[in-house]
């Protein structure tokens, strides 16, 4: 899969712009603020209608204009398809294959595949747990685009959820003499409606992150031993730490139980009843995804707060690498895109991520200077200065 040609209208900082592509490498080179990361976040962006530089789409679009539009040409076994979104902040966004429109921008998802390495990707080591719950969802929606809907929806059900809770702490009036027993059951009982899709839909995705977890164990370890200097095939390990317990404490130990969609929500139920009394004093939800944790060790330490810059810049690029080993598992590879990552790493990594991912069908780079692009990363390249973008002999 690769992209052969790109338009980019009221996008960042660009009005129009049209860049033809092609397999292999190619290299944007430009100052910094030239625009050379704004041509590759678009493209991420198509993959999963989402920037790796901001929240929100209103940064997206250029000032003064209203919406702007990422459009590709993508080729795939020898088939081309025309992928087009439009980005209307405060509105819903649009998305057409082959010109026609789609009922839903998100169906867009996942039709093209991505991986994108950043200097924000210490985040994923040094940063919140947020951070990491992010970067396991977008994996598996790249490779189960359904389940983008599973978690907006379930985006959607935690924020009623939380808007209940918070609700029965405001302090009640004289007015509301429909009685205490009467609000407490209108409370109960909407809360119960919440709770059963909050359990369905968490359910899903604390099952599929775990799924994605497993598959992703061995190939970051391996991943780990071919950029780290020195590192052991065994030293770098994942391990999902959800906040519901996907097995019974009580079950016996001795047999290995496979957790199920009944038992993770039966489990899930149970904890929700647990925490109750908790989460009407703070008015918050405590269960569910959004609280999981995905951590991460080097040996027999965390990475976060004992591994070295060197160390945690290996763990990062590691996940990026074992990602791309795990969608290329499915049958496609992904186009990887390195956005001024090299001027991050020392010579050793930056060498071996080089010699990594210079054999994928197609490499886009970002770089101030030449020299920041290795040599087994020499292809064809544009040169970003002032607006315009410029291909060199």
């Amino acid at each position: 899969m690769y992209v052969s040609h790109l338009t980019l209208h009221a996008f960042r900082s660009y009005t129009d712009l049209e860049v033809p592509l092609a397999p292999g490498v190619t290299s944007f080179v430009g100052r910094n603020g030239q625009g050379k990361t704004n041509i590759v976040e678009a493209v991420d962006y198509l993959s999963r209608l989402a920037s790796h530089r901001v929240a929100a789409d209103a940064p997206l679009v250029k000032q003064g204009s209203e919406q702007a539009v990422v459009r590709a040409s993508v080729v795939k076994d020898g088939r081309t398809a025309l992928l087009e979104v439009e980005i209307n902040p405060g509105r819903s966004n649009r998305a057409r294959i082959n010109r026609s429109p789609l009922p839903r921008a998100r169906d867009l998802v996942g039709l093209v595949r991505t991986v994108l390495f950043s200097p924000e990707d210490l985040a994923l080591v040094k940063g919140d747990p947020a951070e990491r719950r992010r970067f396991l969802d977008d994996l598996l929606v790249l490779r189960t685009p359904r389940l983008a809907g599973v978690r907006a929806d379930y985006d959607k059900v935690l924020k009623q959820r939380n808007a209940l809770l918070k609700s029965a702490l405001a302090p009640r009036g004289r007015g509301s003499s429909r009685g205490q027993s009467g609000g407490d059951d209108y409370f109960d009982t909407t809360l119960a409606v919440w709770d059963e899709q909050l359990v369905r839909l968490g359910t899903e995705l604390v099952l599929e992150r775990a799924r994605v977890v497993e598959e992703l164990t061995p190939r970051l370890a391996e991943a780990y031993a071919e950029v780290a200097k020195d590192a052991g095939r065994n030293e770098a390990a994942i391990r999902y730490q959800p906040s519901i317990p996907l097995a019974d404490a009580d079950a016996p130990t001795d047999e290995p139980v496979e957790p199920t969609r009944d038992s993770v929500a039966a489990m899930f139920h149970v904890e929700l009843q647990r925490r109750r009394g908790e989460e009407k004093q703070r008015g918050i939800t405590l269960v569910g995804p959004h609280r999981d944790e995905l951590a991460l060790a080097v040996g027999t330490l965390p990475v976060k707060g004992y591994a070295s810059h060197g160390e945690s810049w290996s763990f990062a690029l590691a996940l990026r690498l074992a990602s791309y080993e795990l969608l290329r598992s499915d049958g496609d590879d992904p186009i990887l895109i390195l956005d001024d990552v090299f001027a991050e790493l020392d010579t050793d990594r930056r060498d071996r991520l080089a010699e990594l991912v210079a054999p994928a069908e197609q490499v886009l780079v970002t770089a101030a200077v030449d020299a920041d692009v290795p040599e087994a990363l020499a292809g064809a390249r544009f040169r970003v200065a002032d607006g315009k973008v410029t291909r060199e002999p």
